[in-house]
């Protein structure tokens, strides 16, 4: 059976806490040989950090999600450092920004407060791509209504940090920006779904060894699982259909796919 990785699931989530040992044995049973489990704050971090030490299989990315920016500490650089240190922390993240629920969607709230919530935002991209550069280690990125912004905060940190650029929804020209910078995308199971037809469009002109496939789990179950919790396991779902975009076979899908994780996440096959 072909084997793929999870290159981006959400394993600390109160989705898992009553069965995670049964959800990793699954993606076990799917072929599922590695899962990358990602943080979203300092405790999700620190718990990703801990799942990887139970879990052999199991690997952490650690860091400050752009959602919640204004909880972070205005100096996270010491405590993403410390936890990056890990040898089983094998990427800084995700990070980025989103400017899809700004504070003036909501009543009570001005542009001035949107301008705060971007600059938070900006500041907390910039320390996790500033401590990846000073490790040695890449960043996921995560985007959502900024790419212009994310990409240019990127961009002089290029030469010396890696970025995917995860659960990707973007157009093929977005897709070759981001390649030519030396960093990748990464698709979930919305490729699957019957409005997916741009992703997979997308994906048709994508390199086939400069993409990841990801869950993004508990989130974007794929199809048959619409609407229902993801979880690895399911990574085998999109690889379906993956490989039939690519026009290749599993096997191939599987060795290009898992060697580009290993490139990417350095420390993926540390023992």
């Amino acid at each position: 059976m072909p084997t793929f990785y999870d290159t981006h699931a959400h394993l600390t989530r109160r989705e898992f806490a009553d069965d995670l040992p049964q959800v990793i044995a699954r993606a076990g049973e799917a072929g599922i040989a590695k899962i990358v489990t990602i943080g979203t704050d300092l405790a999700s971090s620190a718990q990703a950090v801990k799942l990887a030490e139970e879990f052999p299989n199991l690997f952490a990315v650690v860091g400050w999600h752009p959602s919640h920016a204004l909880e972070a500490p205005d100096d996270f650089r010491p405590a993403l450092r410390e936890l990056a240190r890990h040898p089983k922390v094998v990427a800084l993240g995700e990070t980025g920004l989103d400017y899809y629920r700004l504070p003036s969607r909501q009543a009570g709230f001005t542009a001035a407060d949107d301008e705060r919530y971007k600059t938070k935002q900006a500041g907390l991209f910039r320390q996790h791509l500033e401590v990846a550069a000073e490790l040695g280690l890449n960043c996921v990125v995560h985007q959502r209504d900024s790419l212009a912004d994310a990409l240019a905060q990127f961009q002089p940190f290029a030469d010396r940090v890696r970025a995917v650029f995860h659960c990707f929804a973007d157009d093929a020209v977005t897709m070759q920006r981001i390649v030519a910078l030396g960093s990748l995308v990464s698709f979930t199971g919305i490729l699957t779904f019957k409005n997916g037809q741009n992703i997979r469009d997308t994906l048709a002109a994508t390199p086939l060894d400069q993409f990841m496939l990801e869950t993004d789990c508990p989130f974007l179950a794929p199809m048959p699982y619409r609407g229902k919790r993801c979880e690895p396991a399911y990574v085998k779902e999109t690889a379906a259909v993956a490989a039939q975009v690519k026009g290749c076979s599993l096997e191939e899908l599987s060795a290009a796919t898992c060697a580009a994780a290993e490139r990417f996440f350095g420390k993926l096959l540390s023992p």
